[in-house]
């Protein structure tokens, strides 16, 4: 079962993250591959602290 739970983290984690490098040109980031790769990898840090960059996310988000 604990397996499973990981599994389904991991894809909800690569998800964000490959829809939030998706979507990044709609955000108000600096468009750099720096910033872009950073910003998709810390996504659920980034999420949960940063109002800013929730607003940003759901701008990337919607495409």
């Amino acid at each position: 079962m604990g397996g499973l739970i990981t599994f389904v983290i991991l894809i909800v984690y690569a998800g964000g993250a490959w829809k939030f490098w998706s979507g990044f040109k709609n955000t108000n980031f600096t468009p750099s591959l720096g910033n872009r790769l950073m910003l998709s990898l810390l996504w659920p840090a980034l999420y949960i602290a940063n109002k800013s960059y929730r607003q940003n996310f759901r701008k990337a988000l919607k495409g």
